[in-house]
């Protein structure tokens, strides 16, 4: 009994050592990247996917209706978020507190998508947390209590563990794509679109969802998916 439960194991970790190296047709250091100090993430219930981004990013804006076409066929599995970059840049850093502060008192995706649209298809630049503040009052944020959060502990702690996640993560562009705090995704070199960009984000999904599978199956369910 002991041998089979040591081979079971053995099988259990190679296999899942083959798939870091090489999910479906992409390949790790080619489509996407592991990360070496990945987040402290335990998922129970969810594989977690998140966007690093700038509003002040042309490709971002360009990658943004990529995003919103595959949230909606996400499975439920999908926990997706967005942590905005500031790249030492003092614009950058205002806009990612904007985000942080936003998102903290509850705007929702109607009011990120309306950002987007405003800084790069209405052309409307908000050059002050004061004029960002007047924006969020149409999505029921009081400018007052905007301008309050925006300078609160809170936010200053999210953004310090943000700016912490993507330097560990190695990310030096956007957008990119983090799952499960694990891998790295981005376009460029061998990854061509967006499309496919998204397409290996998938990829990555199926196979973190399938580890946490049968990281809580009964032994007998394991046994069952090795076998088929």
């Amino acid at each position: 009994m002991n041998k089979i439960l040591i081979g079971l194991s053995l099988l259990l970790t190679s296999g899942i050592a083959a798939a870091q190296e090489t999910v479906g047709d992409f390949q790790e250091g080619v489509h996407y990247y592991k990360i070496e100090t990945p987040e402290n993430y335990r998922p129970v219930d969810g594989v977690k996917v998140t966007e690093v981004f700038s509003y002040l990013c042309n490709h971002c804006a360009t990658f943004e209706p990529y995003v919103q076409a595959w949230k909606v066929r996400q499975p439920e599995v999908v926990e997706f978020s967005r942590i905005p970059v500031e790249f030492g840049r003092p614009i950058w850093s205002m806009y990612a507190r904007a985000y942080v502060t936003a998102n903290l008192l509850g705007a929702g995706e109607d009011a990120h998508v309306a950002m987007m649209d405003a800084l790069w298809k209405d052309g409307d630049q908000m050059r002050s947390m004061e004029e960002i503040s007047e924006f969020y009052a149409d999505f029921g944020i009081d400018p007052e209590q905007f301008m309050a959060t925006s300078q609160s502990f809170a936010v200053d702690m999210r953004i310090k563990n943000e700016q912490k996640t993507i330097r560990d993560a190695g990310v030096s562009g956007t957008p990119s794509m983090l799952v499960n705090g694990k891998y790295r995704v981005s376009a460029g070199g061998s990854v061509t679109s967006f499309d496919a960009m998204l397409a290996i984000v998938d990829a990555l999904v199926a196979e973190e969802a399938l580890n946490m599978e049968m990281a809580f199956a009964e032994p007998s369910e394991v046994v069952e998916v090795i076998t088929e």
